[in-house]
Formats: structure tokens, C-alpha cells, sequence
């Protein structure tokens, strides 16, 4: 199994949507530095995203959005695993009470 390379530095990213910005195609690009012609694409359609104007069509999250959306993700997930353990201690002290319940002493 081939290794993976390591993410390309963001001033080569950035350096290739300039390039696109000024004319070259992503696929002259490719060509020249080595990297796929769709990754080019990805990085402008990201540049565009961020800078507040998306390509047409393209439904691409702002690195903002991105972060922010990863970091909901991360809490959502803990708060279902507090509410899991919440409605285990108290389905177990529900089950301790019965047991020790003791009558009342009205005599």
C-alpha cells in the first residue's frame, strides 16, 4: 500500500489559485508541478468560498464554516455521551431505590 503524501504547504496552495486567477488552467498546472488538475480545482473553489464569493454550483463550506461545523460535531457528540451516562445513573438509581425503600413509620 502506496504512502500518502503530505498536504501540500498553503503557500503552494495559494501560489496555484493565483495561477488559476491569472489564466492557467489547473490542468497546465497539473502538468507542470505534479499535483492532480481536481486538487487545483479544490483549492480555487476553496479560495472562492472563503473570500465570500462560491463558484456557481459548487456547495463549498468556508474554512470558517468548516472549522465551525467540525467543532458542533465534536460537542454534539459529547453531549450525547454525557445524556448516555445520565440516563444510566438514573435508570441505576431508579433501580437502587426500590430495592431499599423503606415503609413509612406512621404507627
Amino acid at each position: 500500500m502506496p504512502t500518502p503524501k503530505p498536504p501540500y504547504p498553503a503557500e503552494f496552495r495559494q501560489q496555484m489559485v493565483e495561477l488559476v486567477h491569472a489564466g492557467r488552467t489547473p490542468a497546465q498546472l497539473a502538468r507542470e508541478f505534479d499535483v492532480t488538475a481536481q486538487s487545483i480545482s479544490s483549492w480555487v473553489a476553496q479560495a472562492a468560498a472563503d473570500s465570500g464569493k462560491p463558484a456557481r454550483g459548487k456547495d463549498v463550506l468556508s474554512t470558517a464554516e468548516r472549522e465551525e461545523l467540525a467543532r458542533l460535531r465534536r460537542e454534539n457528540k459529547q453531549l450525547k455521551l454525557e445524556r448516555d451516562i445520565l440516563a444510566k445513573a438514573t435508570a441505576w438509581f431508579a433501580g437502587k431505590g426500590d430495592k431499599t425503600s423503606i415503609g413509612s413509620s406512621n404507627s
